[in-house]
């Protein structure tokens, strides 16, 4: 590997931002129904918030949650700024496509998902190379 290179190379992720148009409604999917924990919940706003995202006073609630294994996502709702919805949930579009999640028991997660009106976009079925069971849910404001 060349030198310069080991300097520019990521050794994590943080975690994985999505904004949202109700935030109550998706802390539920994520803590209820996924077991995701509550580990920050803030209203945000500021020069510093201003400058980091280049937009002009700006309130935004977020709240970070954690998994079992420390994997962070984080919740955003602007409060000073409406939502635009660009993404229209197709797994071909460009940008966020899909968060995959290891669960310990996929069958009993799809289930609850389902007996709370998020449905399945396919059949449970194993990877290609065997190793793992997957299957796509339309989430929390059609997330995959």
């Amino acid at each position: 590997m060349n030198q310069s290179m080991k300097f520019l190379m990521i050794n994590g992720v943080r975690h994985i931002g999505i904004v949202v148009n109700n935030i109550e409604n998706a802390i539920k999917f994520w803590v209820n129904l996924l077991g995701f924990k509550v580990l920050i919940d803030q209203i945000e706003e500021g020069e510093f918030v201003d400058k980091l995202l280049g937009l002009n006073s700006v309130s935004v609630r977020t709240v970070k949650l954690a998994a079992q294994d420390g994997s962070l996502v984080e919740l955003l709702h602007f409060i000073s700024h409406k939502s635009l919805p660009t993404w229209d949930g197709n797994p071909y579009k460009t940008g966020l496509t899909h968060i995959a999640l290891n669960v310990q028991n996929i069958n009993e997660t799809v289930l609850r998902l389902e007996q709370n009106s998020y449905h399945k976009v396919n059949e449970i079925q194993k990877s290609l190379n065997g190793n793992v069971l997957v299957c796509y849910i339309r989430g929390y404001e059609g997330i995959l």
